[in-house]
């Protein structure tokens, strides 16, 4: 069995990639990156494949049995056709089987809504392929705000517009199990899946976060027009929309829904106290 992964060189393509490997052999495992070059470290085959050329795609998925679509990064209209561009490619290559990482989220009432609206959309079109399908609605990845933690430390806080709304966090890790499993299982096919963790507050996030770093963070909310603004001001129109209405989404419990990650792995999901203290071993 041949697997593509798309997205390749970004953090959770390399998460799936990883445990690919260990479950079939890198001679089995394909990785498609827009630059090749930035892919090279994973030791395994890689091939071009830029989600705005079909082309690419046409060419990258030759051989394929089961591609592993990761959603694109670009702003939500253009997704749609990228998308379909791997899709169809995939169609017409011959492939069995597309498995699709789309995202937990709000359609209608967020700034946020229409990434979700776009991932939504691949979802049907994932379905409409005639192809063996599975789907993974993301949750929140608990790195970034691990990642910023200097910032947070710097600013005593940790500061959004989530209020008492509980996120069901997970990691790129976990989600690289969890889609290693469901690109080799059939028994997954045809399933949506919601891949989270326990749902908590941003109150028990900086608890956790206190806990594992020996800081002395302090949750604050603010309103959910003040947090666009300022995110927005620091991040520009488009980032810090989408940041605002993902904070918007979890203070509306948009986030806190119920896990289907043992359905998908066989396994509980780690809280998250043990994301936060992997997280710092590494």
């Amino acid at each position: 069995m041949k697997i593509a992964v798309t997205s390749a060189n970004g953090k959770l393509g390399s998460a799936i990639i990883k445990n690919l490997i260990k479950e079939i052999g890198k001679e089995n495992v394909i990785g498609i990156a827009r630059t090749p070059e930035k892919a090279k470290h994973l030791g395994i085959e890689i091939r071009k494949g830029d989600y705005n050329n079909r082309e690419d795609f046409n060419t990258a998925l030759q051989g394929i049995d089961t591609v592993m679509l990761l959603s694109g990064m670009d702003e939500p209209q253009k997704r749609i056709q990228q998308h379909r561009n791997v899709i169809e490619a995939a169609k017409q290559n011959g492939a069995e089987k597309i498995v699709y990482t789309s995202i937990v989220g709000d359609e209608e009432n967020t700034a946020f809504s229409p990434v979700v609206q776009s991932n939504r959309q691949t979802e049907v079109d994932v379905q409409n392929s005639g192809l063996n399908w599975v789907i993974g609605r993301n949750g929140i990845y608990i790195e970034p705000d691990l990642e910023y933690i200097e910032t947070y430390e710097k600013e005593g806080e940790i500061r959004n517009c989530a209020g008492d709304g509980k996120c069901s966090y997970t990691s790129r890790e976990e989600l690289g199990y969890a889609y290693a499993k469901m690109l080799i299982e059939e028994k997954h096919n045809g399933q949506t899946y919601n891949l989270v963790g326990q749902p908590i507050t941003q109150n028990q996030l900086a608890d956790y976060i206190n806990q594992v770093y020996n800081t002395h963070l302090v949750y604050n909310s603010v309103s959910v027009a003040n947090y666009l603004i300022e995110r927005k001001n620091a991040l520009g129109d488009f980032i810090g929309t989408i940041i605002s209405g993902i904070y918007e989404g979890i203070k509306n419990g948009a986030n806190d829904v119920s896990s289907d990650y043992k359905k998908a792995t066989g396994k509980s999901h780690k809280s998250p106290l043990e994301m936060i203290n992997e997280f710092k071993k590494v």
